[in-house]
């Protein structure tokens, strides 16, 4: 996993805001990490925006999402794997 990747515990923090400010677009790794961990995992996910597209694939695999913003260019979504997809 890399360092944009961080596993405590159950929850799976993903902070992706400087790949993205270097023009990477991580959304399928994302995805891809979030598909791949177990039930009952807690992501965490930072951006440096609110990434409505993102939102929309977490809740078409039946997740809720909560955003916050935490600061200018700093969002966090949050959610949690209920089932397995």
């Amino acid at each position: 996993m890399s360092e944009t990747f961080q596993l405590d515990g159950k929850r799976l923090v993903i902070d992706v805001r400087e790949r993205i400010a270097k023009g990477e677009h991580p959304r399928r790794e994302i995805l891809n990490a979030i598909k791949s961990a177990p039930i009952g995992t807690v992501f965490e996910i930072h951006l440096p925006h609110r990434a409505e597209p993102l939102v929309a694939n977490l809740q078409s695999f039946g997740m809720n999402v909560i955003v916050n913003e935490i600061e200018p260019m700093h969002f966090r979504l949050m959610a949690v794997k209920l089932d397995q997809f």
